[in-house]
Formats: structure tokens, sequence, C-alpha cells
């Protein structure tokens, strides 16, 4: 999908300049607002995609709607887990304090958020997004994006911990020594969208639909120190596909979660998971 980029009505010079850094960094065109409405302009330039620089950030807007960066359900996650309930991917990575994660499919980042959460200061959380887009809005907003303040927790912090690396984890993982990370984390774009999830429709042209390949989740178990996890729809085959047999999840949840224990390398077990 083709852009353009254009600032709100009667921006401020740093709304203006944040649009043009964007236009930069996607190679798009900046088109100076004045009173052109956006449809005007989406006509001009013949495009059905425009990044529109606003004071809080940049919104995308698509032929399936707006997206923006926001903490979606990351805040109510973060909120079940200091009440003392768990949460199905914490549960399913085994995630604890210091250890560090490769979310090999950051999207809206709110499950790299949560994780972020968990892992804590001493902790490391890197995201790859292949998309240039849904690079560029994520890490604008985890680097920009302030939470409401709490005594109990402090989310803002989580944001900025989150590394972004706008690559395609295929060869990003081929390029990784053995043993970079703890935990190796997918969630692909399912086989079946749940289209329910409004907060993923306006992007979902943008995403990689790509299945998960054998090949990526063998390089996964390599760079790996404990696990390898792959999120997927309840019922789905993948899981059988990619010879995943570890699975858990809500009895009543949309989504599941595969586990493939890398933990026996450490101590020279050898691989565990193969095709």
């Amino acid at each position: 999908m083709e852009f353009v980029v254009t600032t709100v009505q009667h921006p401020s010079p740093a709304v203006t300049d944040l649009a043009r850094k964007i236009a930069v960094k996607l190679s798009a065109p900046f088109v100076a607002r004045s009173r052109y409405s956006l449809a005007a302009i989406r006509k001009q330039y013949n495009v059905s995609g425009l990044i529109v620089a606003a004071t809080d950030g940049p919104v995308v807007h698509t032929d399936d709607g707006e997206y923006f960066f926001h903490l979606s359900m990351a805040e109510l996650r973060i909120k079940n887990l200091i009440n003392g309930k768990h949460d199905h991917m914490i549960t399913a990575m085994g995630l604890a304090a210091g250890m560090s994660v490769l979310d090999c499919t950051l999207g809206l980042a709110t499950d790299a958020i949560v994780a972020s959460f968990v892992a804590g200061e001493a902790g490391k959380i890197t995201g790859l997004e292949s998309s240039p887009v849904i690079a560029l809005v994520a890490e604008l907003g985890l680097q920009h994006f302030v939470g409401e303040a709490n005594q109990k927790y402090d989310i803002t912090s989580a944001l900025r911990r989150i590394k972004v690396e706008n690559a395609d984890f295929n060869h990003y993982l081929e390029a990784l020594p053995d043993n970079s990370f703890d935990i190796v984390y997918f969630d692909p774009m399912f086989r079946n969208p749940i289209y329910k999830s409004s907060n993923l429709n306006p992007i979902r042209s943008l995403a990689d639909k790509r299945p998960l390949g054998i090949a990526a989740v063998k390089q996964a178990c390599r760079v790996a120190k404990r696990k390898v996890v792959v999120k997927e729809a309840a019922g789905s085959r993948e899981f059988e596909r990619l010879g995943i047999t570890t699975t858990t999840g809500g009895k009543y949840s949309s989504v599941q979660y595969g586990i493939i224990d890398c933990f026996s390398k450490i101590n020279g077990g050898g691989q565990i998971w193969n095709d």
C-alpha cells in the first residue's frame, strides 16, 4: 500500500516537523494540509493510505479504518497480574524478572508491553516488525506515550524499555548467535482471522500474512535459551503443522500458546524439537 504523509489542520511547528520526519523515514511524499480534506489528498495523489501527524503522534488511515498507538489490552493485563491473576502468555513463556524476550511479530506491541513489565528493568525486550509503517507507529508510541501515574506500577517505563527493529524475523534470526534470548515469541497472522479484534483491522492489510515456517522455528530454537512460544487461534492446525505438541491457554479463550522447551540446551542436552 502506498502512503502520503500530511498533518492535522492548523498544525504546530512540532507536528509539521514530525510529519516531515515520517515522510523521510518512509520515503513517502509529504503534503502540506492547508485546507484540503483527507479525501481530497487521497484523490489527488491516488492513494488509499494516509499518515496524519497529530500532537499525540501519527494516525494511520487505511480503507479499513484508522490506527494510532494505544495500550489496547496491555494495561488491563498488567493490572490483572498485579492483582494476582495469571496471564496465559506469561505462563506459557515462564517469564520472570531479568529475562530477555525476542518478539518476532511486534504488531501493536501489546504483548511486548506486558512482557516488558514482567521482565522489569533488568530484562530485555526486542520487537521485530516487518511493516515499516507499523514499526514506525509502534516505535514512536513506545518512545513518547505516557501512561497514567500509578503507585502500583509504572507502565511508561515498560514502554521505554522495548527496542523496535523494522526487520523480517526470518533474516534477523539467522544472523543471531546461539542462545541470544531467553524466549523467542511468535504471534503470526492467524490463518482464520478473528475479525472482532477491531484494533488490528485497520492495519491488517499492512501486516505480514505469510505463515510461520518450520525453518524459522528451527532458528528460534537455536536462538532461545529457554522457550519458543507461538500464539495461534484456538483449534488451529498450525501447531500440528509446526510439530508443536505442548499447548496452553484458557479453557474458553479464542487463542492458545504452543510451547517448545529449549532449556536443556543450556546443559548440553541437545535440540528437543525437530520436524
